[in-house]
């Protein structure tokens, strides 16, 4: 139950950050700081980070296994 509730929450964190990160941007490139710039983003954000978020829940294991094995020969005692 532990490792199911650290997933939900780094899914979280993650994706929290980078959607935030990532819809700033883009609107700011769309749009530039316009009175429209916080709304639009805002509403963007909304949009992007449910998914945002199932992609890192669901895609986590996988990203994990995929740096486990490209680590895998650069490992150093």
């Amino acid at each position: 139950m532990y490792l199911l509730k650290a997933r939900l929450l780094q899914s979280g964190i993650m994706s929290f950050i980078l959607c935030t990160l990532m819809t700033c941007w883009v609107t700011f490139i769309n749009l530039g700081l316009t009175d429209a710039f916080i709304g639009r983003w805002m509403n963007a954000f909304l949009l992007a980070w449910p998914i945002a978020y199932a992609i890192a829940f669901a895609a986590g294991p996988f990203v994990a296994r995929l740096t486990e094995r490209l680590l895998a020969g650069s490992r150093q005692v």
